[in-house]
């Protein structure tokens, strides 16, 4: 296959703390320190060195030894934490900065939608974009013509075609933005996480497009938060950390890495003083424990659990109860279940949710527990508050791979020998 994108030993090293008039007056000290030197014949001004030394101090490469390779046609998903330095590579693959180091090659137009409005003027109308982003692209009124209705149907905004976009919401600029990227004919599309800006049905829409960009040929760079999107989408996976490529390959191998490797597993978490506990003024958090009824203390599949919650009423009086929702690594939830709310004096209350075995699939689950009030108002949410890891057990069938689905429930079945065949 032919590669459209190829980078070698990139990198971008930025100067910490330091604006234009500060590398201004730090050429003209340079300069001044190198006439002395010349017309007088002595030795660097005190402090040249102490300069130099702080200058090192400054510098940050936000990228370092970047080597890649995309092939023509190809979905490749970017990960990282922030500050990975994602967004910089994407900067420098839409020619918006220049790298430090290394050599870039790119065959063909490049498409890019890195944040809200980015190549919009404020001062145009929608319709006056849609042909100034096509003329930067390197593409004739014609073309952009052919492509004008389907621009603005895919937008959504054509009421508001005529109006300047200075007026639009952000959730505006990202739908003409992407059909923009989209639509007009870049052999390269490179979108950044500013699809989330949108609504869930206009990201799906967009996801679905970027599906139909890169089966007719086209190449697609996304980076995003949301794994679920990278693993439906992207073939390819590169992670990013510190500004170094840590891996890449398949993306369900290296976005099931990456979410291994950043998630702390929490089974406890207990808070002895009321006064500074999670909480606020109407209640606040004792303990959350997860607690293994299996005949180990490793979880697997087969394991039943106990969420054990302690709080403490500070109002009396007052009807409450818990609600826990578990989560996926990808964000889904897997259920919610609600304790029974009763009516509580002030003190301290506990709440058991028991999950039975062989129901969780295996993977890494998050806990968030929701303290309600009269049944429905939430007054007090806790993220996070207890993070586990449910391992696979040896399976009864030869079966390989992740076993599909949110939940693995072992479900009752009965099978019976019904008659037998009609003779023919």
């Amino acid at each position: 296959m032919t590669s459209v994108v190829t980078l070698e030993n990139l990198g971008k090293k930025y100067r910490l703390g330091q604006t234009h008039n500060d590398l201004l007056s730090e050429k003209i000290g340079n300069g001044v320190r190198a006439l002395y030197q010349s017309l007088s014949g002595t030795k660097p001004l005190p402090g040249g060195e102490v300069q130099a030394e702080k200058g090192k101090e400054k510098e940050f490469w936000a990228l370092k030894d970047v080597n890649l390779s995309v092939q023509k046609g190809e979905v490749v998903g970017i990960i990282g934490r922030n500050g990975a330095g994602k967004s910089t590579l994407l900067k420098i693959l839409s020619r918006i900065t220049e790298p430090t180091t290394g050599k870039i090659t790119i065959v063909g137009r490049v498409g890019s939608l890195l944040e809200v409005g980015t190549g919009f003027h404020p001062e145009l109308t929608g319709r006056e974009n849609i042909f100034l982003n096509g003329a930067i692209l390197g593409m004739s009124k014609a073309e952009i013509r052919g492509k004008f209705d389907e621009i603005v149907a895919f937008s959504e905004i054509g009421k508001f075609l005529d109006t300047p976009v200075k007026r639009y919401s952000s959730g505006m600029f990202v739908r003409l933005a992407f059909a923009v990227a989209a639509h007009l004919e870049s052999e390269i599309l490179i979108v950044d996480e500013v699809l989330a800006v949108g609504d869930s049905t206009f990201q799906k829409k967009c996801l679905g497009k970027m599906q139909d960009v890169s089966k007719g040929g086209r190449t697609v760079l996304f980076v995003s938060h949301n794994m679920t999107a990278i693993r439906e989408l992207c073939e390819r996976t590169v992670w990013l950390n510190s500004g170094q490529i840590v891996c890449m390959g398949k993306t369900r191998e290296i976005v099931s890495r990456y979410l291994q490797e950043n998630t702390r597993s929490v089974k406890e978490q207990i808070w002895l003083d009321a006064r500074t506990a999670p909480g606020n003024e109407k209640v606040r958090l004792r303990l959350a424990r997860l607690v293994a009824r299996g005949e180990d203390s490793t979880i697997n599949v087969h394991t039943p659990l106990d969420v054990e919650l302690e709080y403490w009423n500070l109002v009396p009086g007052t009807e409450l109860n818990l609600s826990l929702h578990l989560y996926n690594l990808e964000g889904t939830c897997v259920f919610n279940s609600n304790s029974s709310p009763h009516v509580y004096p002030a003190g301290l209350i506990r709440d058991v949710c028991h999950i039975p075995g062989d129901l969780l699939n295996d993977g890494v689950y998050r806990v968030m527990v929701m303290v309600d009030q009269d049944k429905s108002f939430g007054i007090y949410t806790h993220d996070d508050v207890l993070v586990f890891d449910v391992l696979d057990a040896e399976r009864e069938i030869n079966w390989y791979g992740k076993w599909p689905g949110l939940v693995r429930p072992n479900l009752k079945w009965t099978t019976e020998y019904v008659d037998r065949p009609e003779t023919v």
